[in-house]
């Protein structure tokens, strides 16, 4: 390729949003995520230095990723918020539970946790790379010293700095093993808040002292270890910074991260889409200010297009240098240099091996929480009974289903499945059988808060007194967990796991029931 022009430089600072599936008329959120028609020509036209993937099997993204490249006029970066392994994102591949599940095991046993997030790291840049991945959004560098975060909860490793630290370190040195792109986020730290960015702005309040005490040190030894990329945060941090967020932030970006911290790699902000910045700026000045703050790379700008025109014109005025432009343009450059972007052949046996399920089960068994009288036991199969599940939303979920263990191991042993949200809580005297209350709820981006409402808590609490209660089992958040210890009777089995998924499932209810006999052929379970 030759020479760039000014403007192909600038358009490989612009990372654009778009769907994991190959055809459009699949697109899970089209106001977000480029068609291909767009993608064509911001690749063609405008030099588009990457993409974020979203959605489709991990055996369509292999195709969905060729395609793109296939797209571009430059290697692209292609990007995932992966900080729970690629089957997050992407179904066939290894899912991990949250962060916090290795923290609560370094609780316990420091190396172990290590180890496993060691593991983690590693299994997702294989699986990652093996299907065209090649920038790991992850890890989380948060501490989560606030329950009620709505945002960060527990996809942080914890509330403790120095636990954050060592576990994303040693995510980072797994992911090393292979030639793929980790990023710490979310730079200076978004644990100690109750609004989620992605809604509105939040505020930091902290002074100097405690910010260097508590959210710095996890980044500080993300940046020892040779992390690749730092993203910034749309956070106001009055001690820093009174007018502008953190992602706008030339204090913030450029002199405490570049400068102080000494981090050479590549920054880039969070979604610039999000409300947290968008609500605020036009499109236009929110480019200008982003690259006049020091970033490298604009993550999800709302129209690329605008986007770079912007940052043109703010170069020929002189509003920003053309040599501002060459650094970031460098860097992109020279971390591209880093990686590999031949894809060899497919092979399902990449994903999802025994040794990545085997490492899940590890963190799923030492990260589970226990208390009451176990194992329930179930005298009688054909005795009517209720599974009673609460899930955030019926109609917008994809944690149980007609084959989940949380459903399908029950209903072999005469549990009636009764699927609820907040929108059709079952009366008290429905429940006049032996139940038991399963709940899948916990802290994520757009949801606008972490726990339970007082209404949900009011019924949860008329729900625990009732005699028929069996037991209780919470995935995904402990601190969900932990109120609902203070709400039963001792003797109430009440278990706990950070993951939502079926391998989760399936320990939970070996651990309720003491399951020893499951019939893998058609799933039945002998008591």
């Amino acid at each position: 390729m030759g020479k760039l022009s000014l403007k192909q430089k600038i358009g490989q600072m612009i990372i654009v949003r778009t769907s994991g599936y190959l055809f459009d008329h699949e697109r899970r959120y089209p106001l977000w995520e480029a068609s291909n028609s767009h993608l064509q020509k911001w690749l063609g036209e405008c030099n588009i230095g990457g993409v974020i993937l979203l959605g489709g099997s991990a055996g369509e993204i292999y195709l969905r990723t060729q395609q793109l490249q296939n797209f571009a006029q430059t290697p692209l970066l292609i990007a995932a918020d992966i900080e729970e392994g690629v089957g997050q994102r992407f179904s066939g591949a290894t899912e991990f539970p949250p962060p916090m599940a290795l923290g609560e095991i370094y609780q316990k046993n420091p190396k172990l946790a290590q180890k496993l997030a060691c593991q983690m790291g590693k299994i997702t840049a294989q699986e990652a790379l093996a299907i065209g991945i090649n920038w790991i959004l992850a890890p989380i560098m948060d501490v989560n010293n606030n329950p009620n975060n709505p945002v960060i909860n527990i996809r942080s490793f914890g509330e403790n700095p120095e636990i954050v630290s060592k576990l994303g370190v040693s995510f980072i040195e797994g992911a090393k093993s292979f030639p793929i792109l980790t990023t710490a986020k979310h730079f200076p730290g978004h644990g100690d808040t109750a609004t989620d960015s992605h809604l509105e702005l939040p505020t930091i309040p902290h002074n100097n002292e405690r910010l260097e005490t508590v959210e710095i040190p996890p980044f500080q030894g993300a940046i020892k270890a040779g992390v690749d990329t730092v993203m910034t945060a749309h956070l106001l941090i009055p001690a820093w910074d009174k007018i502008n967020p953190a992602t706008l932030s030339q204090e913030i970006s450029t002199k405490r991260l570049r400068e102080q911290l000494e981090f050479s790699g590549l920054i880039v902000t969070d979604a610039l889409i999000m409300g947290g910045v968008a609500k605020y700026f036009n499109q236009e000045d929110l480019a200008v200010k982003v690259v006049s703050a020091g970033a490298d790379i604009l993550l999800m700008p709302e129209n690329p297009e605008i986007a770079i025109n912007a940052i043109e014109k703010a170069v020929i005025t002189g509003k920003i240098s053309e040599a501002r432009i060459e650094e970031s343009f460098n860097r992109i450059t020279q971390t591209k240099s880093k990686l590999k972007f031949n894809l060899t052949a497919f092979k399902s046996d990449q994903l999802s091996q025994e040794n990545a399920r085997e490492t899940v089960n590890l963190i799923l068994k030492n990260s589970l929480r226990k208390c009451g009288n176990l194992p329930v036991k179930i005298k009688h199969k054909q005795e009517p009974k209720i599974n009673l599940i609460y899930v955030d939303s019926v109609l917008n979920q994809n944690v149980v289903a007609r084959h989940s263990p949380a459903i399908n191991l029950l209903t072999s042993i005469g549990y009636e499945v009764r699927l609820i949200d907040q929108t059709n809580l079952i009366s008290e005297t429905k429940l006049n059988q032996p139940f038991l209350l399963q709940i899948f709820l916990r802290g994520n981006p757009f949801r606008g808060s972490a726990g339970l409402s007082d209404k949900i808590k009011q019924y949860f609490q008329s729900i625990c007194k009732q005699e028929n209660l069996q037991g209780i089992i919470v995935y995904g958040s402990p601190y969900i967990y932990e109120w609902f210890t203070t709400e039963i009777k001792p003797e109430i089995p009440c278990l706990f796991s950070y993951g939502q998924f079926d391998q989760a499932q399936k320990i939970m209810m070996e651990s309720l029931f003491n399951l020893t006999d499951i019939n893998k052929d058609n799933q039945e379970v002998f008591i």
